[in-house]
């Protein structure tokens, strides 16, 4: 139960054009294309395929991080998502930003959101912070997974830095219905920090690290890796630095094994252009020049394409490609997945070749 603090609604802290067609990564073509599997009559109409929900309660989950949750003003169900999935929010200021779901099911009522306060964010965290109130309205993009978690696995270990617990916890939490081996490495500057501490200090499996209590030295990501039985599955999700020694650590594990999921971008978006991309379906031509994204272009031509982070980490304008080479600049698609090109994401990625023709 929420209560009001300060104008925002609080609990005490450790409370808990084109028509629209299939995702790439989709098998079911009657499903919407916003990513996790659901039905699109279940999502009102609109041209964006966004819904307007209402912000129901604002919780304190660790200093300078608050959960959010979304619910229709109906309480009707929601699309459902499964653990590592998130939610695109579009704020009363324009900009839209993706935020993990702290948790998952088929069937749900409300989304819930962590975000963590950043002085030096673009604009999105702040503005959920210090301008959002319970009670406003806002657009948010259904579930989407790149993240998401083999339920079967015969051990699964979760690595979490600040606020990448959110779908860690998530993945945590269904692992724990379903009766699973896991272990969770959990690092925050302080105990201050970090979330769902208290419930996460019951568990035997979970363990912590706190910068300022370990003299300013980060996690041993290394450490950790080279000790974990080679049949289990890794998922990690934190800062830049602690990804990077995430992914070398891992750099002889099968792929298949290893999880990450960024909140920013890893590669520069390609700037070169000087290429032609032919839109099979649209039966049009574009010559993308030096310093625009192939989005850009598109939606300069007219043409509604789904879209989201324009960074490369939320997966909304993957496209099929039907030939050419693309220059991979992408945080989701696997190293397999770029050998075979049969997908990129047209927000940040480029191409190799002279022409590229996309499905769309």
């Amino acid at each position: 139960m929420c209560r009001l603090w300060g104008g925002n609604a609080f609990a005490s802290s450790g409370a808990t054009g084109l028509a629209p067609r299939a995702s790439p990564r989709q098998n079911n073509p009657t499903l919407i294309a916003f990513g996790t599997k659901f039905l699109a009559e279940n999502i009102p109409p609109s041209d964006t395929g966004t819904m307007d929900l209402v912000l129901t309660c604002i919780r304190m989950a660790a200093r300078d991080t608050n959960l959010y949750s979304f619910a229709r003003a109906d309480r009707a169900p929601l699309p459902g998502a499964e653990p590592g999935a998130h939610i695109g929010v579009i704020l009363p200021n324009g900009i839209e930003r993706q935020y993990s779901l702290v948790h998952a099911a088929p069937q749900m009522t409300e989304y819930t959101v962590g975000v963590k306060r950043d002085a030096n964010s673009r604009g999105g965290s702040l503005f959920m912070h210090d301008q959002l109130r319970v009670g406003s309205t806002l657009k948010v993009v259904p579930p989407r997974n790149n993240f998401p978690l083999r339920e079967d696995a015969e051990h699964v270990v979760l690595l979490a830095g600040g606020i990448g617990i959110t779908p860690i916890y998530c993945m945590m939490k269904r692992l724990i219905e379903k009766g699973r081996s896991w272990e969770l490495y959990y690092s925050c500057r302080s105990r201050l920090d970090t979330a769902f501490l208290e419930e996460l200090s019951r568990f035997s499996q979970a363990h912590f690290h706190f910068d300022d209590e370990e003299a300013g030295r980060f996690l041993d990501v290394a450490g950790i890796v080279e000790k974990l039985p080679k049949n289990a599955h890794l998922y990690c999700c934190g800062p830049a630095p602690m990804l990077a020694a995430f992914e070398a650590a891992t750099a002889h594990w099968k792929p298949e094994q290893v999880h990450v999921e960024y909140f920013t971008p890893k590669f520069a978006a390609a700037q070169e252009g000087g290429f032609i991309v032919e839109l099979a379906r649209s039966k049009r031509e574009l010559t993308i020049p030096p310093g625009k994204s192939i989005l850009q272009c598109v939606r300069e031509a007219g043409i509604q394409v789904p879209h989201s982070c324009e960074e490369g980490v939320c997966g909304a304008c993957e496209t099929r490609v039907i030939s050419g080479q693309p220059d991979h600049r992408d945080t989701i698609l696997t190293e397999q997945e770029r050998k075979e090109s049969a997908t990129m994401m047209i927000c940040c990625s480029g191409s190799k070749s002279p022409r590229l023709v996309l499905d769309i």
